[in-house]
């Protein structure tokens, strides 16, 4: 049996590929590289000395869908595919909407199709929404998104509790993630992003690169120390060893469950900036820009939940974040 892996050529999902393949489990990858590269699947060979197999293909295609599930026998599907972009969705809400979802059901009706009865989706912080207390908790009040990348993890969620709901057999785990950074220490693989990148840390290795003349501190006037937003930065290899125990978790577990996977600390994004200065030996230069619309200005994890129901718990820190981050940008060089 095997776990499908939508997107599984992205940042969070390649990382995940080489944990299940470490941890002894057959996988198979669908991506249509909107956002990723198909060196990626030679990268994760390279790591493993397990070559997945992958299929270029969209997930919004449901014959593709079919077709794959009828090659194999797939148990288990994790749900990466996905547009990720805050600032994006709020420029592009029908495109996200329209791909997020239309991705997510088609899985959700082929898996119904196959009599696969297992699923754990890539959910995210943002469906806590802006009104939310941190540290975030499980049991909060969802809703209230402050973008459209947001309100289509929240609804996704609400199709899959639903179709628990509908279905007694069916085994649902949404993972909500905090703030991927990092890469895997080969520095083989890491986030790679296409363009400008969205996300703080990719963009920090290419300031120090010199890719970027300069950082852009998106506001400085929030309720935080240093006016700066505070993020809950998770090592993205972390992230993906709890995707493996959620796959273990789901297999024995009926209904749906949200866990989070977070630190449970808060940096903000000059203590983030200055770490990786430390770590690295590189300053890098900065400016501050006006907020940008959908960010919140205070956002980590209670994750003991995943401790008690995945025995997981985040093990790299912040030094070992910006290590690998910058380990990776080098390799790219």
């Amino acid at each position: 049996m095997s776990v499908l892996l939508t997107g599984g050529a992205g940042y969070i999902g390649s990382h995940t590929a080489v944990e299940m393949i470490n941890a002894g489990k057959e996988i198979v990858i669908v991506d249509n590289l909107y956002n990723s590269e198909a060196k990626v699947i030679d990268l994760i060979e390279q790591i493993t000395g397990v070559r997945p197999k992958f299929y270029k293909e969209d997930c919004c295609d449901k014959k593709a869908l079919e077709k794959i599930f009828s090659e194999n026998e797939i148990d288990t599907v994790i749900h990466f595919a996905g547009y990720k972009a805050v600032g994006e969705s709020v420029e592009k809400p029908a495109e996200y909407y329209r791909n997020n979802i239309d991705s997510a059901l088609c899985v959700i009706e082929v898996m119904k199709e196959f009599g696969c009865k297992s699923i754990v989706f890539s959910s995210s912080a943002t469906v806590y929404g802006s009104d939310a207390t941190v540290p975030y908790k499980e049991d909060m009040p969802t809703g209230g998104c402050t973008n459209p990348y947001g309100w289509t993890k929240y609804m996704i969620e609400q199709i899959l509790r639903d179709q628990a709901k509908a279905d007694k057999e069916l085994s649902v785990v949404l993972l909500r993630y905090f703030n991927p950074v990092g890469a895997h220490e080969s520095g083989l693989i890491g986030e790679n992003p296409k363009g400008i990148p969205n996300n703080l840390m990719p963009y920090i290795a290419q300031v120090a690169a010199g890719i970027r003349d300069h950082l852009n501190v998106f506001g400085n006037d929030y309720d935080t120390p240093d006016g700066t937003g505070v993020r809950d930065f998770i090592h993205v290899v972390d992230l993906a060893k709890g995707h493996v125990l959620a796959v273990d978790y789901a297999k024995n577990h009926k209904g749906c469950e949200a866990i989070n996977l977070g630190t449970g600390n808060g940096y903000s994004v000059l203590q983030l900036m200055r770490a990786f200065e430390d770590v690295n030996g590189i300053k890098i230069p900065y400016e501050f820009t006006p907020r940008r619309a959908g960010d919140l200005g205070s956002c980590y994890a209670d994750a003991s939940k995943a401790k008690e129901l995945l025995n997981w718990k985040a093990g790299l820190g912040i030094n070992e974040m910006c290590r690998d981050s910058w380990g990776y940008q080098k390799n790219k060089k």
